[in-house]
């Protein structure tokens, strides 16, 4: 995915930096739960599985890009793979050059283009352009609801499991950074901060932040690590795990 390139020396919005409002009172998973078993198990019950989108942003998310159809298309891969003995969930950090969302931690992903065939496609073909890890390492497991951004695009999630003999390289033009977080880490709320933008006064103006080793995964990103963590705390009661 090609973006014009801008310079980023006015910027100077810190995410972490803005009020707090607290932290989440639910608890994490289960720790033994947090595995590749259960979470092939958990999207392949998803027919089944009950569970609700973060409730601070029941306005932003939807089934179909058809609710949505003046929004940009896009799609991001929620790779899932196996490292240290446990899950851990993809990010990049975006190139400082980028026009969208330039030096943000976020999932690889970006437009749906009209040569892909589905949000799926897209996903998985934008994850090999921005961090070279080629579709046949990649399985898909679900499609999460979509995220609708303030910068006017409609994001599907594709959560996938990444199968070893992958590689990683980062397209220098897009990505600054490729990292990993424990899927653990990211699945205890008592590390999701939220925070209030200061400029808004409606209760829904809030956004989540997550640390991890001096990033700071916030905004789309970490809403859709919220409703992961709904999806999957709601699976931990229905298998009886």
């Amino acid at each position: 995915m090609k973006h014009k390139q801008v310079s980023r020396s006015h910027v100077s919005f810190d995410p972490a930096a803005q009020p707090t409002v607290g932290f989440c009172d639910l608890k994490p998973l289960s720790p033994n739960l947090l595995n590749l078993d259960f979470v092939r198990a958990a999207f392949g019950a998803q027919d089944k599985i009950q569970w609700q989108i973060e409730p601070r942003y029941a306005h932003a998310f939807v089934q179909r890009f058809e609710d949505e159809p003046n929004l940009i298309r896009s799609a991001v891969c929620v790779a899932i793979v196996e490292r240290e003995s446990e899950p851990h969930i993809i990010f990049t950090r975006r190139s400082d050059e980028l026009s969208h969302h330039a030096g943000q931690v976020s999932f690889p992903g970006g437009r749906v283009d009209q040569t892909d065939a589905s949000a799926v496609a897209a996903a998985l073909r934008e994850t090999h352009e921005e961090v070279g890890i080629e579709p046949q390492y990649l399985e898909p497991l679900a499609e999460q609801p979509i995220f609708l951004t303030n910068s006017r695009f409609a994001m599907r999630p594709v959560v996938s499991m990444v199968h070893p003999g992958y590689k990683l390289q980062a397209n220098p033009d897009e990505v600054a950074e490729i990292f990993s977080v424990p899927l653990a880490q990211l699945m205890d709320p008592q590390q999701h901060r939220i925070h209030k933008l200061p400029y808004y006064n409606a209760q829904e103006a809030v956004y989540f932040s997550i640390d991890w080793e001096g990033r700071c995964i916030w905004g789309a990103t970490a809403a859709v690590v919220r409703n992961l963590y709904h999806y999957l705390s709601a699976a931990e009661v229905h298998l009886g795990a």
